[in-house]
């Protein structure tokens, strides 16, 4: 007989204790979670960091802490990141967005909706809302990685999700090819002070430069 699955470990950190009661009251109901932290600002989460597997972080703290601030120390502390925001903060979303946060949901979205959002961050994957999406198209910040026409391909192909094989047999490539357009492309956006080291970033960069479509986005 399988054995259980563990729990995802959750920590919470808002200013707000209403919305920290509401989201453990959520979580009450669903065995998957299991709060670990909760808490107004990220010091008692980098203290139980060991026993955590994902953050919920709200973007803008009473502390007077950063978004980009916060969200450096946590990745330091090997802790992902899922931000969430009651507020019109389109900064505060690039920011968020630049600085590696899985991604964003807000505090009027559904329980239904912020669940979902919760088990593909708890998974590695990227939670892009059409606010993140365009939060991150409209940053003005954004340098040119200058990817040729083949590397655009296969950027967009495996950040949306395909397997090295799947890109290899779209693009007319070898799996060794792909590979190494991959580390090229990361190359690229790393000279530009866009870091890509994971396919989570590298569907950020496809999104930011438009080679993705984000959710809910149009393109001509």
């Amino acid at each position: 007989m399988d054995a259980p699955l563990r729990p995802v470990r959750l920590a919470h950190v808002d200013d707000h204790e209403a919305m920290r009661r509401g989201l453990a009251a959520i979580l009450d109901d669903h065995p998957d979670f299991r709060l670990v932290v909760s808490a107004a600002t990220i010091e008692p989460v980098l203290e139980a960091s060991a026993e955590i597997d994902l953050v919920v972080l709200d973007i803008r703290l009473a502390d007077g802490s950063g978004i980009t601030s916060n969200l450096n120390r946590l990745h330091a502390a090997g802790l992902p990141a899922l931000c969430f925001t009651g507020a019109e903060d389109a900064d505060g979303v690039r920011d968020a967005a630049a600085a590696g946060a899985l991604g964003i949901v807000r505090k009027t979205d559904t329980s239904d909706v912020l669940l979902a959002a919760l088990r593909a961050a708890a998974s590695g994957d990227a939670v892009a809302t059409i606010e993140w999406a365009a939060a991150i198209d409209a940053d003005p910040r954004l340098s040119d990685a200058r990817l040729s026409p083949k590397e655009r391909e296969v950027l967009a192909l495996y950040a949306s999700g395909e397997k090295s094989v799947s890109v290899a047999y779209a693009a007319g490539l070898s799996e060794k090819t792909v590979a190494e357009y991959v580390r090229r492309i990361r190359m690229k956006y790393a000279a530009v002070g866009r870091p890509a080291a994971s396919r989570v970033d590298l569907y950020k960069r496809a999104v930011e430069d438009g080679y993705v479509a984000g959710p809910g986005a149009r393109r001509e």
